[in-house]
């Protein structure tokens, strides 16, 4: 049965639109790379909320080395080795929580939760899981290791 043309142009728009949407997300991943997120959604939810919007970014140079250090020891002591993952630790978490699915246990490493915090928004369900990894390859890909540690000193939620 052929497809009727108004259903073609009606799926050649959203096409369209999706591949627009791709290319504005790409280069704002691109130029976060050199300026500091303006706003993350998480923000945004807490300032609707009534709780305002108050925040200092501090640069690089101005965080502590040992601040650094001390969040990678307690958060990813991998991070700078892998490519955003840890997949050790995303196993035996799987196994964990499967075997104790009311204690959930986490593997995210600093740079999914950077995914997390500066793109995406709380909670956990598997569409936010899969955007996570998508942004997650595209700031290991296009920032570094540098960047993404300073902005997560920056946007980290507790």
């Amino acid at each position: 049965m052929p497809v009727s043309s108004s259903l073609k142009k009606m799926l050649r728009k959203i096409r369209n639109l999706f591949l627009i949407l791709v290319a504005f997300q790409f280069a704002y991943v691109i130029a976060l790379k050199w300026i500091d997120p303006p706003v993350t959604i998480t923000q945004l939810v807490s300032f609707f909320q009534g709780h305002g919007l108050s925040r200092d970014y501090v640069s690089k140079e101005n965080i502590s080395p040992y601040a650094r250090l001390a969040v990678m020891a307690s958060e990813d002591q991998l991070f700078p080795e892998h490519n955003g993952f840890d997949l050790k630790s995303i196993k035996k978490a799987l196994q964990n929580n499967k075997k104790k699915p009311k204690r959930i246990r986490g593997a995210s490493t600093i740079s999914q939760q950077v995914a997390k915090n500066v793109f995406l928004w709380q909670g956990r369900s598997w569409v936010r899981k899969g955007l996570e990894v998508y942004f997650t390859f595209m700031i290991e890909w296009l920032w570094g290791k540098e960047r993404i540690l300073e902005v997560y000193l920056n946007v980290a939620e507790m």
